[in-house]
């Protein structure tokens, strides 16, 4: 699904082209002193899917070995920056990862290793379309050190897929899955897209059937959200499809909550159920609000107090890595209290709420003196439960996280 974003990111606003000193000298560069999740992007796809806006492009795949150099150009200044920080995990998201030839991807992944000091435990994860898939690819695949694919299977009905733009087939994508288990792949994950315009109920409950049929270690389950300027929101807009019913869409959800849970997936962030001890690792760095470093063109990072984002043009970011000159476009520093801020509004995605004792170790203060007035309130309102000890989404609050969030922006 794109960048954890895949996962979640914070996005920067107004981000313009600025001065590369003054992007520079703005981030800091002092070692993490936590384990980093590296973050790659990979802009390529064959196609556009009707409902991304992901920054992603059609037509560059000749662009793909001088894209991998800067990629690497960028991994390498990054490790010199912050002193050869340990990485914990690497996530390949686009995009499509799987278009990137094996060669190109060995290379990041060497660069990264010289770079970093890798974990030997590291996750290593990649999104891939089921119909760029191979069984010769996937084998290599496993060889070079990926242990987690992640499969952008959307729907289990032609009919949806071709609604949604995609270019597979459900035969495609239950191919895809049977590939990967006899290359090796034991951690696997498989998006799903519900609440589509004109999509039955019965007909969600037969895609994510035959999802926990395949016996996938991960599911990760979004509604669709409907963006402006893409290929849906102008057939929307010009009244060839219904907006998509929310009710309806609660009601999937729902449903998908309960299944997951009888079929032994444990529902540990609000879209996101897995096996025990199968959870992304990578995305839970995000959700926790832990430092993240973001290569390529369009990535975002999250480190050292301070958050920025590369020029999303991947031609321009070739050229301004190939001159010796830093892709970042924009800079936010970030304080203290925006940061606590953030450290909820994430981490009350995940099941495990967010505890005091973590939040006082992290920011000196109890989770009661900052924000304890607040956490009454939406608690009166059945949207989270606080008892003292941890605060936790509701049942109704997972369904309208929304409303719980603005309280900490």
């Amino acid at each position: 699904m794109g960048e954890p974003f895949a996962t979640f990111v914070i996005h920067l606003h107004n981000s313009q082209p600025c001065d590369t000193v003054r992007a520079m000298t703005r981030i800091r560069s002092t070692p993490p002193s936590h384990p980093v999740a590296l973050y790659v992007h990979v802009p390529f796809c064959r196609s556009r899917c009707a409902y991304c806006d992901f920054d992603t492009y059609t037509g560059l795949e000749f662009a793909m070995p001088a894209y991998t150099d800067a990629v690497c150009r960028e991994i390498e200044a990054a490790g010199e920056r912050w002193g050869s920080p340990p990485v914990s995990t690497i996530y390949f998201g686009g995009g499509t990862p799987s278009l990137l030839p094996l060669p190109l991807l060995r290379d990041i992944l060497h660069a990264a290793q010289a770079a970093f000091r890798l974990s030997p435990a590291a996750e290593i994860s990649l999104e891939a379309n089921p119909g760029t898939l191979t069984s010769a690819y996937l084998h290599d695949l496993r060889n070079l050190g990926v242990q987690r694919l992640s499969l952008g299977i959307q729907s289990f009905h032609d009919a949806e897929l071709e609604l949604l733009g995609r270019l597979h087939t459900q035969a495609q994508a239950r191919a895809a899955v049977a590939a990967a288990r006899e290359s090796g792949f034991r951690n696997l994950n498989l998006d799903l897209i519900y609440g589509l315009p004109r999509q039955k109920l019965c007909h969600w409950q037969e895609t994510l059937r035959t999802a926990t049929a395949l016996e996938p270690e991960h599911l990760s389950l979004y509604g669709l959200a409907i963006e402006e300027e893409t290929p849906l929101a102008r057939q929307i807009a010009a009244g060839a499809l219904p907006a998509p019913d929310p009710d309806r869409a609660a009601d999937m959800y729902e449903w998908a909550a309960e299944t997951l849970a009888q079929a032994g997936y444990r529902h540990y962030e609000i879209s996101n159920w897995a096996r025990s001890g199968q959870e992304c690792r990578h995305n839970l760095t995000y959700w926790r609000n832990e430092p993240w470093l973001g290569v390529g063109a369009g990535a975002h990072s999250w480190l050292d107090h301070c958050r920025w984002a590369n020029l999303t043009d991947p031609l321009a970011y070739i050229q301004a890595t190939a001159e010796g000159r830093t892709p970042i476009i924009e800079t936010t520093p970030v304080g203290p209290e925006q940061e606590m801020g953030d450290t909820m509004m994430l981490g009350l995605r995940l099941a495990e709420g967010v505890a005091t004792d973590r939040f006082r170790a992290r920011f000196g203060l109890a989770l009661e003196t900052v924000y304890g007035e607040t956490l009454r309130h939406l608690q009166d309102l059945d949207l989270l439960t606080w008892d003292g000890q941890a605060a936790r989404l509701t049942p109704r609050g997972r369904l309208l996280g929304n409303q719980v969030f603005v309280h900490f922006v």
